[in-house]
């Protein structure tokens, strides 16, 4: 299926500081990492994956919408969940993933039809192109940490979502734990880093333990979402504090 391009009507308004850095950066780790999210997870990303997807809410016949899709894992679940009668829109700034993302659903497409639902289009999550009051669920799966104007994304995202519709937002979890920071440092410093570096993408990857530190608390999350008009948020810890996902209701 083909991919979208729809821009905002100012360009300028798309871009901010750092926004081509880590689109770029995204772009080039682009081949390897479904291969590395297994590799560094065990396989454990899919079920935390399931979870975040039953999270929010998204049912048979739903139009649903997947920001900073990549490859599209959310995107696939997401289209199981509402099925041929639903629709999924999935939006990412990095064109290769969304080249991998689609190759995928061609394959997909030819054992499960439900996967002919999905719509890929290229854009920011920061200037959503879609009306307000769209989309009756809505995920963001590591991405969210990775976007420079947090708090504009949940903006977009919340005025996109239906009222009484929720956001589910899985990612890395900035743990207020020292002994769950420091495993996470040493697992990024001595398996992420070296294995990545056979890759030649060792900076890449050291970028990942920057976002982290750079990233905001369960608490933080819950009051940034509340701070962008959604009525109810919580954030829950899972896969030891190493992994959170927050659930924000419109």
């Amino acid at each position: 299926m083909a991919t979208h391009q729809r821009r905002p009507e100012s360009e300028a308004a798309a871009t901010h500081e750092g926004a081509a850095e880590r689109q770029e950066l995204f772009n080039r780790i682009a081949p390897i990492y479904d291969k590395m999210n297994d590799v560094f997870t065990l396989g454990m990303h899919r079920l935390w994956k399931r979870w975040s997807i039953s999270w929010s809410g998204a049912k048979k016949g739903d139009k649903v919408l997947d920001v900073c899709c990549g490859s599209g894992d959310l995107s696939f679940l997401l289209s199981q969940k509402v099925g041929v009668s639903g629709k999924v829109i999935a939006l990412d700034f990095s064109k290769e993933q969304l080249q991998i993302a689609a190759s995928r659903q061609r394959e997909r497409s030819k054992s499960n039809p439900c996967y002919k639902n999905i719509e890929w289009f290229e854009g920011d999550a920061v200037n959503l192109p879609f009306p307000d009051s769209t989309f009756d669920a809505a995920t963001i799966g590591y991405g969210l940490r990775n976007v420079v104007d947090r708090k504009k994304a949940l903006d977009q995202m919340h005025r996109v979502l239906k009222p009484g519709a929720k956001l589910s937002v899985l990612d890395f979890n900035k743990s207020t734990s020292r002994l769950t920071s420091t495993l996470q440092d040493w697992m990024i410093d001595y398996i992420v880093v070296p294995v990545v570096s056979w890759y030649g993408l060792t900076s890449e990857y050291r970028y990942l333990k920057n976002s982290i530190k750079e990233y905001l608390t369960g608490a933080e999350l819950e009051k940034l979402a509340l701070e962008a008009g959604f009525s109810e948020a919580k954030h829950y810890e899972i896969a030891g504090g190493f992994m959170g996902n927050l659930v924000a209701k419109r």
